[in-house]
Parts: C-alpha cells; structure tokens; sequence
C-alpha cells in the first residue's frame, strides 16, 4: 500500500504555499520531519488491544513543544487509548480521523527523534490498518492555526505476524504461508480444455462439434428491426479485435457467411423466457434472444467462445468452433454494488466496470452516491451538497468542506477524497449501462450515514441565515439543533443520522429524487427502483432531539425512539410510492424492534419493497429466508461470500478489510442461494434449528450482488484487484444452477463440487485471466500465489487455478517470464534461496513466494 498518493499539480503549488503561516512566517517545509509507524505487538486477548508506536524525527530548525503543533491522520475507526506517561496522547475526532496531541513538557528539538506508543481497541492485521496521511498544523501562541505541513517523508514498518494472535481461540485464522497454500492446492489438478467449462459464466446447455471453421473475412451483422443497439455493439466489439469493418445491416440475411441476430418472444430454455437465448456457430452465426437482453447475452457468449488470439491482436477473423448454446440466467438481478461515497472513481472507470459487468453477464450496477463521507452528484437545487459534501481536505468547522477520512490528506484537490458526477457525467453513465442492458439502482442513504448531507445543508442554512432567509434556510435543513443525543455509529461518527421528525428532511430527500428522475429522463432511461440505505441507526440517535420527543408524544403506538426509524420509512414508501419507484434497503429497513431485539416487520410486503440481506453472520445466518418466507422478495448480498472489499485472505500484505471473515473466488463461487446452509460448516449446532428457505419462498430470492466498499479502496487499479477474480464466482452463481448444489448426501456432494470447482478454475486461468488481460484496455486481476514446500531436499510446487505457470529461481533473484518452468520436484541445494510466482498466458504474474 502507498502511504503518499500523487497530488495534482495544483496540490503541489499548496503544499509549498502552506509552508508560510497565515501571519507570513516561515513554517517547516514537508520534508522537514520524518515520521513511522509500527505495529509493535498484535491483538491481546486478555486486553483486547493492540500496542502501536509513531516515530517522530525533526530536521527542522525549529523545535516542537508542547504548545505549537498537532498531527493528524486517518486509521480504521478503533477506540484509542493510551497510558499517562506518553509524550503524547491519541484522540479521536469523528469517523477515522484522529489526532495526535503533545503532552504537557513536550519537547522535540531540531535532530531529535521521539517514540510516542498508543494502543488501541481490537486486533489490527492489516497494512491496510495503519495510519494514512499524516500531516502537521502548527499553532501560534493564542493556539490558533498557524499552517498546515504535509509529512513527505512517512514510512509504514512491515507488520509482523505475531503466532500468539494466529493461534488466538479469538482469531480462528491462520497466516497463509507457501506451505499451507501447498496443503490447500493439493486437489487442484489441471485437466485436458475440452473437459474445463467453456465459459463464465458457464451456459445451460452447450452442444460442442469439435469442428472449427473459418468465416469469411467480410462478415455482416443483420439484425432484426429494435436489435441496432447490440448490432451495434457487436460490431464495435469485433472491430476493435480484428482488422476489418463489419458492418450492419437492418434486414434478413444473405450471402454464405454472417451474423444474425433476431428476437422469438416463445424461446424457452430451462423453463425460462427472460434473457434467454441460444447461439449457434459456424460459417453463420444466429444469435437467437427471447428478448433484446437475451440477444445481448448471447452477443458475450460468442465473444467469450472465440479463441484467446482474438483478443491478442489477430490479424484477421481466426478459426471458431461449431457449437450450439441454450442458455437462460438463474436469477434476473444479478448485480454488482460500487461505494464512490468513501473513496471517488471517476466517471470513466465507472465505465470500464460497467463493460466488465455486461461481459459477464450482470445486469444491476447499486450506485452508493452518498454516504457519510462524500456525496458525489449534482442536486441542482441544492449546490451545497457536491460544493461541500464532495470534498475532503482539513477543517475544523466544515463549513466549506469536510474533514479528511480514509487517507484523503489535508488538501481538498485530493483524487480520492474530492470529486463528483455532474449531470452530464451521471447521464453518461446512465445511457452506457442502458445500453449494456445494465439497470443503474441509485443509493441515497437516509436516515443514517448522511453527514456529507447534514454538513452541506449545514452550510446552506448558515448561509441563507446570513442572508436574512430564514425560511429558505429552514427548507432543507436536517437536524435538530437543540438534540443532545449521544451515539457512536458503526464508523464511529457522532453526528450522522437525520431529524426524522423534521418535514424539511422529506423536502429535501423528495428534492433529490425528483432531481435524479430528470436525469433519468433526460438520458431517455427508465427510473423506476431506488436504494434508500437504512441501516446502521446507531443506539441512542433520536433520544435526546426535543423535536423527536414531540413526535413520539404524538405516536403512541411507538414506545421506542429507535421504532423512529420505521415512521422515517413509512414516509419514504408514500413518498416513493406516488413516484412509482421499487424501494430497496438493507435488510434494517423492514425490521423493528421489540421485546426481544429486532424482528422481521410485516407491513412491507405488498409494498415493493426489496430488502438486501448483507448480515449473515451467527444468528442471522438465515435472515434472507425468514424474510422471503414472509413474502419479502429479498437479495442475498451475503457477507462472507458477497462482500468483495473483505480481503482475500490474512496476509498483512492483502488488502481490505475483514470484519466479516475473508473472501475469496471460491468463497463467492461455492455460495448456494437456495440452502446455504451447504455453504458453512455445519458443525455449528446453532445451524441445525434455524429456519430453512420454504419451497414455495424460492421465488422471493430475485438475486444475488457482490458489494465493494471502498474504505480501503483508492483508485480504479485497486477496485479491479478487490473484484477480479471474484467476480468470476458471483457471475457464476448468479447465472447457473449446479448439480452439485443439489445433492443430500454431503460426501457425495462435496467430491462433485470440488470436480465442478476444478473445472472453473482450469478454464479461469487458461482462458478468462489471460482475456482480461486485453479486455477494454486491460484490467488490474489478482493471480493467485503459488504453494510450495521443501520436502527430502526437493522443490515441490503447485496453485490453486490449474493451468498457470509457476516460474522460480534459486539464487534470490526475482522471477520473471524467462525463469526456469515448474514442471515437477526439483533438486535443491540447502543453501539455495527459492522464489516462485504464478504467471498466466500474458505473462501478469503473482506476488513472490520465498521458501524458507
């Protein structure tokens, strides 16, 4: 992880700006200090606590005391706390920014250094888990600002695994070594390619020749009248891999080679009508959809079946194989859900994510517009929202911006922190995703996660009261000033949840809406389903709002203020409802809470209204299917498959996060909708009561959707690296239903899916990375690190996606593509130094494994 991130130009130019104070005298310059951190000792379980240490060395010329300086930085929300003895303490501030304070006698001349340890609340594992971006303000005499001094010079130690917290009874993981990843691949065998899948996600029914031919250079598309779009884009497709024009041609075909592509509304495959299609291949291509979207899926099918060379720069129309596909999707919402609120993608990567999306087959793209941390498109009634709730830089007020979170720095021209969608850039997004059969579901969350909103109207109201508009002031404010409610959200914010008894709170979600609509409109794309969020209400917001109180006293049938968060969604159904919007949240949303804690909440299910179930951890393993068997229609957004921003594995070096366990491609491939009880180890006593999903309720899981939160995130390199591979096992699963999935007999069914995986990774490595590779100008996928180990003086090596080539050197060196091929044990010297990587057919490679 880089702990320094490139700044723009202008960033630049403030940087060495801010080396003057605001009275003009000279501050240290940004290199004038150098600064570590450490994990010096890992989680405790008798403490619950990790001990952390910053470094601080001064070359300036001036010396830090007690009275002229503060540091501040972003770290994963955690409690802090330290002993009375430190030089100077931590303090939290609001979200993941913190501060640290110089103690009373604090002096660090010039040529000093200093070791400031601090300990703080829960087990760190991460590299991704240290302090980001720490930089200094000086104060003058009066304390006041003086200047803000980026740290240039900031180094992250290695974060050593200590065995005490591998071997915790707290921590039931375990440090992936080239051993274990050894143990762990041993059943992965590489196969003959006919016997892998043909593609991902693999087709219902495929009827394989063995015959190849050659189509004639000139190919032209016909298509059926309504069908110009995919004709369209199949041609660009093809276009861009080959050295020709083809071109389309709005009629019924003719001649001896070419593409057709037609609609037959009774095509039924599985039972299925919707997106079904079938493909047939040789001198002439039909592409045969039930509808325009099954044509479209169709359209990925023939570009994932031709051969790897095509995307490699083929000259001219290569070889292909003669084959016939029938194929309908499992579920019809198949999505992936992107956070731009925490960290910013721009508009352009949206788009390459949204081609990702529709070659594999997904077709729900759950936008995260706005979350505590930013809020990132245009409400034109409402300017404030994008000129203060999209930037990020160092404030104490935020009145102009808000404060830095999640390394965005001191300086609001950040790439990450700072940004947003105008409407031109949003109705972009809108048409390339209609036009890849792609539904855009924008999130705009409510009641809680809303500080971007709260502060930006803040900002509003503080400036219309300026202006002696008190009730346009009034509008669209969003708290109440005089509630004295203490809370601590799950991000460890304080001032982030909404007045639901306001009106001005409706005027301004039903503002928002009305505008999103227009763009909508404009883009010529139907708007007809919305997230609103909904979870996370911390414990004890609304219990101190005067305003909220008056609410209550006129509701009785409401006895808890946490109930007040069902009044709030009330409201949004009649709202949403007059506009004729589908209503999705998290599953909070259609829970309340009662004598025993918090039960499934009947009122909505005639509503349209659809719960995503993100908590499938411990009790609420089987929450989706106590709410489908209630009649919710509900999508499984399951935690411990489904959340791709959790980290592959323990590795310090792996980034992300791990609240709800680690995810992998096998984790979000082995998932099963219908009876994931198959998924876990079911040695748990608690599984073997719970509720099961009702026969009759299987209609009521519309969907799967991967989720990637961006807290750790920066930039549209890392996003592929969290997805990719991943992805590949919610296409899959989302798309097709496996024998496997259905059998009793756990022995039996364990063999089959261990084959059924084997074969989806053999064809992941021989051919889907290696396409990636060339795809939309490339992508950023993760390859797997080989295992290894050193047994009787011999090397053996193996990797969990069959089909990659493991490389390695004995002399230190780092491998590369011309490194000697694994092929079988080795002879090894005992004092050679092994290192091994994995590299795939384009020669993108592993990370490096050191045998010791």
């Amino acid at each position: 992880m880089k702990t320094i991130h490139a700044l723009s130009i202008l960033s630049l130019i403030m940087i060495f700006s801010a080396c003057t104070s605001k009275n003009g005298k000279q501050l240290p310059s940004s290199d004038a200090f150098q600064v570590s951190w450490e994990l010096v000792s890992d989680f405790n379980d008798q403490q619950q606590v990790s001990k952390q240490v910053f470094t601080i060395e001064n070359n300036s010329d001036a010396t830090l005391d007690s009275d002229n300086w503060v540091m501040y930085y972003s770290q994963m929300p955690r409690s802090v706390n330290q002993g009375e003895e430190a030089p100077a303490r931590v303090e939290h501030i609001s979200g993941d920014w913190f501060k640290l304070i110089p103690g009373e006698g604090f002096s660090l001349k010039p040529g000093e250094s200093i070791e400031i340890p601090y300990q703080a609340g829960g087990m760190l594992l991460k590299e991704t888990d240290a302090p980001l971006n720490p930089y200094f303000v000086f104060l003058d005499e009066d304390g006041n600002e003086k200047g803000v001094v980026d740290i240039k010079n900031y180094t992250i130690k290695p974060i050593k695994w200590l065995k005490k917290a591998a071997d915790s009874e707290d921590l039931p993981v375990s440090l992936p070594t080239a051993k274990n990843r050894f143990e762990n691949n041993q059943k992965m065998v590489k196969i003959p390619d006919n016997e892998s899948i043909p593609l991902i996600p693999s087709p219902y029914k495929i009827q394989r020749t063995g015959k190849t031919v050659t189509p004639n250079e000139e190919i032209e598309i016909f298509y059926q009248e309504g069908l110009e779009n995919e004709a369209e884009y199949l041609a660009g497709r093809l276009n861009d891999m080959y050295d020709t024009r083809m071109q389309t041609i709005n009629q019924e075909p003719s001649g001896e080679s070419y593409i057709y592509l037609k609609t037959d509304g009774n095509l039924t495959v599985n039972g299925k009508q919707k997106e079904a299609y079938r493909l047939s291949t040789g001198k002439t291509i039909e592409i045969t959809g039930n509808n325009k979207a099954g044509v479209f899926y169709g359209i990925q099918s023939l570009l994932a079946v031709l051969p790897l060379e095509s995307y490699e720069g083929a000259p001219s129309v290569p070889q292909i194989e003669v084959m016939t596909i029938e194929d309908a999707p499992r579920f019809h919402y198949r999505g992936l859900h992107i956070d731009v609120s925490r960290n910013f993608q721009t508009k352009e990567q949206m788009l390459k994510m949204l081609d990702l999306m529709a070659t594999y087959k997904l077709n729900t793209l759950q936008l995260v517009l706005t979350d505590d941390e930013g809020w990132r498109l245009d409400i034109e009634e409402l300017p404030e929202l994008t000129e203060v709730g999209s930037k990020r830089g160092h404030t104490i007020e935020e009145k102009e911006h808000l404060h830095p979170s999640y390394g965005s720095g001191p300086y609001v021209e950040n790439k990450y922190g700072t940004g947003h969608y105008s409407r031109e850039d949003f109705i972009d997004i809108l048409n390339y995703a209609h036009e890849r059969h792609i539904k855009v579901i924008p999130t705009v969350n409510f009641p809680a996660h809303a500080r971007s909103a709260i502060k930006a109207m803040e900002a509003r109201y503080d400036r219309l009261m300026d202006e002696g508009k008190e009730e346009a002031a009034e509008k669209y404010r969003l708290i109440d000033p005089d509630d004295t409610s203490t809370y601590t959200s799950a991000q460890r914010y304080h001032d982030n949840v909404v007045c639901v008894a306001r009106q001005s709170v409706y005027n301004f979600y039903e503002t928002v809406v009305e505008d999103i609509s227009e763009m909508y409109e404009e883009a010529g794309v139907p708007f007809d389903f919305i997230h609103t969020g909904g979870d996370e209400i911390p414990d004890g917001a609304w219990a101190g709002s005067p305003m909220s109180q008056q609410l209550l006293d006129s509701l009785p049938e409401i006895d808890d203020p946490a109930n007040l968060q069902t009044y709030f969604f009330d409201r949004m159904v009649k709202i949403l409802g007059k506009k004729n919007l589908k209503i999705g949240g998290w599953e909070e949303v259609a829970l309340k809470k009662g004598q025993g804690g918090f039960e499934i909440n009947p009122d909505y299910t005639d509503k349209d209204v659809v719960p995503y179930i993100w908590n499938s951890l411990g009790d609420a393993l089987n929450l989706g299917y106590r709410m489908a068997n209630r009649g919710y229609p509900v999508v499984l957004c399951n935690v411990q498959n489904l959340y791709f921003d959790l980290a592959y594995n323990p590795a310090p070096y792996e980034p992300g996060l791990y609240w709800g366990g680690f995810v992998d491609t096998e984790n979000a491939w082995e998932f099963v909708p219908f009876d994931l009880f198959k998924t876990i180890d079911q040695s748990d006593e608690r599984f073997q009561t719970m509720e099961r999903l009702n026969p009759g309720a299987r209609q009521n899981i519309i969907g799967l959707q991967g989720q990637l939160w961006s807290e750790t995130i920066k930039g549209g390199d890392m996003m592929e690296y969290y997805t990719l591979p991943k992805l590949f096992g919610l296409a899959q699963r989302s798309w097709t239903e496996e024998q496997w999935e259905g059998m009793e007999d756990r022995p039996q069914r364990m063999q089959e899916k261990q084959n059924a995986w084997n074969r989806f990774t053999n064809y992941l490595a021989k051919e889907e990375l290696p396409r990636l590779n060339h795809l939309f100008s490339g992508f950023n996928y993760r390859i797997p690190m080989p295992g290894a180990v050193i047994e009787d003086g011999q090397l053996k090596a193996n990797i969990e996606f069959p089909g990659l080539t493991i490389r390695y050197t004995t002399d230190g060196s780092e491998p590369d593509s011309n490194s000697q091929v694994y092929d079988g044990p080795v002879d090894i010297d005992e004092s050679a130094t092994i290192k091994l990587k994995a590299f795939d057919k384009t020669g993108n490679s592993s990370r490096t494994v050191v045998v010791e």
